[in-house]
C-alpha cells in the first residue's frame, strides 16, 4: 500500500471555492478504524452543491466531497471487517462534515459501512449510490404503508429523468406497478418509456392547482423529488389511504397545502430520510436493490466519467442537465 493518492481537495481562495486534483498522503486522512480504496463514487445533486461552495453544506477548507463511494478495505482494526472486504458508504454526513469519496483512499467509522451485495461490483453500487438507496427506502416505505401491485391506480414518480426518480421508475415498473413518470424535459420522454414508465405525465400538468382542497382520487401512491407547489397538488389527488414518499426538494422546500387530504382520505406523507438509517435496514436495502433493480437498464441510467471531469459535471447537475446517474471511476 503506498502512502501517496490522488484526491479533488476543496479550498477556500479569496471567497470563492476552487476544486483541484491534489497528492495527498495518509496523514491527511481523518481518524477510523477502517481504511478503504476507494475505487468509485458518484456526483449528486448535493454534491454539485459542495464543489461549487453553494448551499453552506460545508464549513471548513480544504475539504473532500463526495456523499458516496464504494471499494476494498486495506486495513481494519474493527472486527466486522478484514483486508480485501468489499464495502459500499452512503450518508452518515462523509463528504459533508468529513473527508468524503472524491479521493482513492478514506478512513472511517466501520459501523457507517454495509457490505458490497453479493453479485454487485463497485461500479454497480455507484449507479445506485444515494439515490438508488433512497428509491430503494422509498419503495419499501410505500409497501409497508399498504402500497401493492393490485392496488388501483398508478404510481407517480415526480422528477423521474434524474437519479432518484430514474431508479424509482425502474424499481416499481420492475415490482409490477403501473408507473407514471412525470418530468419537465420533453426530450426525456422516451428514456422513461425504456425504463419501464407506463405513462409520461407533463409537470405543467402536476403544476395546476386543484379547484379545491382535494382533486380527483387519481394516484395509488407516489415518490416525490420535487416538493413545493406539485407535492401539494398530488396529495390533494392522491387515493384514499394511499401514500407519498418525500425524497427531495428540486423546486422547493416549501409545502403549502392543507390538513384536508389527510383527514377526509386518510393519506401519508412519508419523510424518506437515507442518511442515518440503522444498519440492518441499511443492508436489506441495499440487498433488496441488487436483487430487483434490472442490471439489463445500467447502461440506460448512468455514464462513467473521471475524476477530473467532476467540476464539469457539477454545473450540469445543478442546471438540471444530468440524465440518471454518474458513475466516477478513481482506477482510470
Amino acid at each position: 500500500m503506498t502512502d501517496t493518492f490522488k484526491g479533488l481537495v476543496l479550498r477556500e481562495e479569496a471567497g470563492t471555492v476552487a476544486a483541484r486534483i491534489e497528492t495527498l498522503t495518509d496523514a491527511d486522512l481523518p481518524e477510523g478504524d477502517v481504511t478503504v480504496r476507494v475505487t468509485h463514487t458518484t456526483l449528486n445533486y448535493k454534491d454539485g452543491l459542495m464543489l461549487k461552495g453553494l448551499g453552506r453544506l460545508v464549513r471548513k477548507y480544504p475539504h473532500v466531497a463526495g456523499i458516496d463511494f464504494a471499494g476494498v478495505v486495506e486495513a481494519s482494526d474493527a472486527p466486522a471487517y478484514k483486508p480485501g472486504d468489499q464495502v459500499v458508504l452512503t450518508g452518515w454526513r462523509v463528504g459533508e462534515t468529513r473527508w468524503g469519496g472524491y479521493a482513492a483512499r478514506n478512513r472511517l467509522k466501520a459501523e457507517w459501512l454495509v457490505p458490497l451485495p453479493a453479485g454487485m461490483s463497485a461500479a454497480q453500487a455507484m449507479a445506485m449510490g444515494t439515490a438508488g438507496f433512497t428509491a430503494m427506502l422509498a419503495v419499501m416505505a410505500l409497501e409497508a404503508h399498504g402500497l401493492t401491485p393490485a392496488n388501483e391506480g398508478e404510481v407517480l414518480v415526480t422528477g423521474a429523468a434524474g437519479g432518484v426518480g430514474s431508479v424509482a421508475t425502474v424499481l416499481l415498473a420492475r415490482l409490477g406497478y403501473p408507473v407514471a413518470a412525470s418530468t419537465g424535459r420533453p426530450g426525456e420522454h422516451t428514456y422513461l418509456k425504456e425504463l419501464g414508465a407506463a405513462r409520461i405525465v407533463p409537470r405543467a400538468e402536476l403544476e395546476q392547482k386543484p379547484s379545491g382542497p382535494l382533486a380527483s382520487e387519481r394516484w395509488a401512491g407516489a415518490i416525490d423529488n420535487v416538493a413545493g407547489p406539485i407535492l401539494a397538488n398530488l396529495l390533494a389527488a392522491l387515493r384514499r389511504n394511499a401514500s407519498c414518499a418525500a425524497v427531495g426538494l428540486a423546486a422547493s422546500n416549501k409545502l403549502d397545502t392543507t390538513v384536508v387530504p389527510f383527514l377526509l382520505r386518510g393519506v401519508n406523507l412519508l419523510g424518506i430520510d437515507s442518511g442515518l438509517v440503522p444498519y440492518e435496514r441499511r443492508v436489506a436495502a441495499w440487498d433488496r436493490l441488487a436483487r430487483t433493480f434490472d442490471w439489463a437498464l445500467l447502461d440506460r441510467i448512468q455514464q462513467t466519467i473521471g475524476l477530473a471531469d467532476l467540476p464539469a459535471y457539477a454545473d450540469k447537475i445543478l442546471a438540471g442537465q444530468v440524465r440518471g446517474r454518474v458513475v466516477v471511476d478513481l482506477t482510470k
